[in-house]
Formats: C-alpha cells, structure tokens, sequence
C-alpha cells in the first residue's frame, strides 16, 4: 500500500542582423575559451549607438536520467507509474543515521556516455553537497560532483539542415564541459484549488547524468539539433531511454546577446525544459526579448526564468543563484570513485566490484553518426534518408525490418516509408508503435508491386485499405477489389486494339508524329481495364500496334 502524500505550506529560427527573425541560418556567435559569460558591469549591457547587429550565445545544461532499476544511492525501485511515495527508502526520506551507497551501474552508464561524447574519463572523481531548499528535496542538500566530475573535456558533433533536408556537410561541433553524476529531487504537485503542494518522493534519489555543453551555439534550433542527438547517442548506448515526456531528459538554457566583437552579455536561464520543440522556441524567444530589451534602453538580469508553453513567452522566476548561495561542500559520507584502465587494474580485483575504463570502451555500441553512414552505405539511401530513419522513434527498426522480409529495392522501399507511412502517421498524430500496419504488411505489398502483381496505384489503395482494415490482410483486398494486374498477354492486347479501332484520329495523330497522343491512348486503355493494367506493358502493345 503507498504511503500517504506529504504536504507542505504553499507559497526553430535563428537571430542575424538586428531584432527581426529570419528564416535563414544564424549569425554564428564564437565565444571566447574560457571565458566566464556573466558581466556584471551595466555598461556592458548599452547598446553601441547606431549599431545593428546582435549575436547570440547559448550554453545546455541537460540531466538525463540513468536507466538503472535502482537510484543511485539507495536500493529503491525507480518507476515512473508507481504510485505516490512508494518508492522511498529511508535514505531517501533522509532520515536520520541512513547512509548512501553508489550503485555501480550508474557509474558505467556515466562513463560510457562520456567515452561516447570523446570526453576524458577522470580516475578519480569527488562527490560535493549543493545546498538548496525545497519542500521535495528532504536533506535539504543535492549529492552531485562539482569539484572533479566523472567526466570532462569531450565534444559533439550534429548536423543542420540546409532548407528542408538534413545535410552531413553542415555540421557543428559543441564542446562538453563536463559530465557529473547526482542525484534528482523529488516533484512537487501543486493544488491550486486547495491552496497547498503535494509532494511526491519516488522521484527523489533517482540518479542523474548532467551533461554541461560550452556556450557555442547560436539559436534554438541549433540547441534542439544537439539535444536531439544527444538523445539519440543515450538511447543508442542504453545509458537513458532520455523520454522528454516523462522527464527523463530535462534542459536548462543559458541564453545572452551582445554585439561582434564586445563582451558576452548577461546571461538568463530558461529552467527546466521538456521538449526540444519547445527548447528551440525558448530560446528563440528569449533572444527576441532580450535584443529588444536593450534596445529600448533596458538591462539584462541575472535571473532565472520558465517558458510559458501556452502563452510562448519566458517569464521570471527568481533571481540567478551564485556558487555561494548553494554553499557547496565535500560529501563526508562518500569516499572518492576510483576508476581503473587495463594498466591500472589491480590483478586480484573483482569485477563486480571495480569499473574498467577500457572494458567498457570496448563493448561501446553503434553511434548514430556511424548508423548513418552504414545505412547510406549498405541501402545506397541518400544521407538525409538515413537522418529521417534515425529522428522518427522506431522509423529505423520498421524499416530494417520491412527490407529483411521485401523483394523491393531500398530506393522504393524508403519512399514508401517516408512518404506515405511516415506521412499517414504525422496525418493521424500517431508514433510508430502505433501504426496498424506492420513491417511485414508492408514488405508483402512492396513485393507485389515489385514483382508487377499490382500496380503503384492499386497499391496506395491496398495501402490504405490496410491502415482502415487492420483484420484483412493484403491479399484479400487485392482479391475482393480486383486490383491484380492483368497477366494475360494476348487478352491486354486485345484490349489494346478494341482501343485503337474506337478512336481512329488520336491513331491518325501518332503516325503524323505527334507521340504525345500515345499517353492520351495509355489512359484510355488503363481506364478499359480499370487501372489494372501495367502502363509499361501498355505502351509497348501500343507501340508495336501503331507500327
């Protein structure tokens, strides 16, 4: 039986020249190395007299919750169902006397995501306490690593589109500051007809990757790009399922303009977003409000803000905390993690008990960078193929799955897929998972159309037969419709000449030269044998006829 709730008291465009968006590709803002963004100095923050342009600088902070059966420090269940406080250990209650212990799979989801982001795995890394109170935090400090994190010094590299394709030669880099393990909070629900806040402790504990990306992007579709492929590189390694909806990848946007050539400005965090639709527009919005600001004379605060998803507009939420005001401090109850190499590796260790660096480099799976290029490679797709089968949840398995079971050549068989599959899905707001009809529907329809059992337009009708009729399979449409082709040569060629003989003047028309009249006689003889007739097949019968 679940504990009872606890209460508590309540209390994709880019920026160029000047202010007005653009639909082309951002002026690219190059930060500084090193350089610290805030500037307190107002002076900063006056717009130059006369100037125009403005340049946009956005940092990520995104925590990525680690798929794990267990939190990080405790042996409770992590469940996103469960119901409220059922998963709460005394550890995490923060009772008193309770004690943490690492779990060993976090570790290695936390290493292996920062061997796959090119990031130098540190052998030996600290853990600190971040002070901060909330009601759904009960110790009333966060367990996190901000003096020597697991990770540092990687990059990630992700391409944009040009126009409406996406384009491997456009490709940006974004440097990773860090990855650093620690723990997530609990959830605060708030009753507003009640006046109270219910709090929800299954969440707190639940361990966390947050991934510190440098300021080197420009807008938000540059910042939706990476996340976006962050997100894939999670779901590819198996470190995080990183499912926005539920939370499990959340982003902090650090967001500043200022002119070529000067300082960077005051920067503005964007809290907790949960879509990278929503992230793009954001940030966008957030630039937007910013240039404006100090056009009309206004200064930038250090602040944090939220993005009102209704109203699409950020809006204050507090003051920007310092270093100081988190109070940081080492953790007493938790002694340094210590990393091993294969050279370092004590020869008497147990496995179960040690994390090998290279171990793990080893066993790394396919990037979806390398996917990409196999499947260009393997399918003779064109590469912006390969980014649409990687970006749609579970397009890539459908269609690996269509190609083992079709005669068709991959060239069809992907037009069939991001055309008209992909395009009944967005029709229908559906995911993949959803769709009615199956990989292996699919292949058997693409293989009668490639063996010339059907035609391309019988097979859009079987095709939404299909989708309407998921208790028929594509067999018995094509036989209750009728659709097969005709296979009978001397029985087509009859038809052909019945054609010929009924319009005399479109055959008098051919043999003065006017070849365009023989599509005309095509359609005429399609529409005898009400479209089951191959036009192919067609127009050679014709063509021999009219000689």
């Amino acid at each position: 039986m679940a504990a009872p709730i606890l209460r508590c008291a309540r209390a994709g465009r880019c920026w160029s020249l000047g202010s007005r968006p653009r639909r082309t590709r951002a002026l690219f803002a190059e930060p500084v190395p090193g350089r610290v963004r805030e500037q307190s100095s107002a002076a900063l923050q006056e717009p130059r007299p006369g100037a125009h342009e403005w340049a946009a600088v956005v940092g990520l902070e995104i925590h990525a919750q680690i798929s794990s059966n267990s939190k990080l420090f405790s042996g409770s269940q992590v469940s996103f169902l469960a119901p409220p406080n059922s998963s709460v250990s005394f550890f995490d209650a923060s009772l008193p006397g309770t004690l943490p212990v690492l779990n060993r799979r976090c570790v290695k989801a936390a290493v292996m995501t920062g061997l796959a982001l090119n990031c130098t795995v540190n052998k030996k890394s600290l853990f600190d306490r971040k002070h901060y109170f909330y009601a759904d935090l009960p110790a009333g400090y966060q367990i996190t690593q901000q003096r020597l994190p697991i990770a540092v010094n990687g990059c990630l590299t992700y391409s944009l589109s040009v126009g409406a394709h996406w384009s491997p030669s456009a490709t940006k880099t974004v440097r990773i500051k860090q990855i650093q393990l620690e723990q997530d909070s609990g959830k605060s629900l708030h009753d507003d007809t009640r006046s109270q806040t219910l709090i929800d402790l299954n969440r707190a504990g639940v361990g966390l990757m947050e991934v510190v990306m440098e300021p080197d992007m420009s807008c938000g579709a540059e910042a939706a790009t990476a996340v976006r492929e962050l997100q894939l590189i999670l779901r590819a390694l198996g470190t995080s399922q990183a499912n926005m909806a539920e939370g499990q990848l959340r982003v902090d946007a650090n967001v500043s303009v200022h002119h070529p050539g000067e300082p960077l400005g005051v920067r503005t965090e964007v809290k907790n977003l949960n879509s990278i639709r929503f992230l793009a527009k954001a940030i966008d919005y957030e630039i937007q409000r910013q240039i404006e600001e100090l056009r009309n004379g206004g200064k930038i605060l250090n602040e944090t803000r939220a993005f009102d998803e209704k109203l699409g507009c950020t809006v204050s939420m507090r003051d920007k905390e310092g270093k100081q005001d988190y109070r940081f401090m080492p953790e007493p109850n938790l002694p340094p993690l210590i990393l091993y190499d294969a050279e370092s590796l004590p020869t008497a260790a147990d496995p179960q008990q040690v994390v090998n660096i290279d171990w793990i480099r080893e066993r790394l799976p396919e990037l979806p960078s390398v996917t990409r290029g196999r499947l260009v490679e393997q399918y003779g797709i064109l590469p912006e193929h390969s980014f649409a089968l990687l970006n749609e949840d579970g397009l890539l398995e459908f269609f690996q799955t269509v190609m083992k079971e079709t005669r068709a050549e991959p060239k069809k068989v992907i037009g069939w897929i991001l055309s008209t599959f992909l395009g009944y899905l967005k029709q229908r707001n559906l995911a993949v998972s959803e769709s009615p009809i199956s990989p292996s529907s699919l292949a058997e329809l693409l293989s009668l159309v490639d063996s010339k059992v059907i035609s391309l337009p019988a097979a859009k009708q079987v095709f939404e037969e299909l989708w309407q009729n998921q208790g028929k399979t594509t067999g018995q449409i094509i036989q209750e419709k009728k659709l097969e082709l005709l296979q009978n040569q001397e029985e087509l060629e009859e038809i052909c000449q019945a054609v010929l003989a009924e319009h005399p003047q479109e055959v008098m028309a051919v043999k003065k030269g006017n070849q365009k009249v023989v599509n005309k006689l095509i359609g005429m003889v399609r529409r005898a044998t009400e479209g089951r007739a191959d036009p192919i097949r067609i127009k050679q019968i014709l063509e021999k006829q009219l000689q």
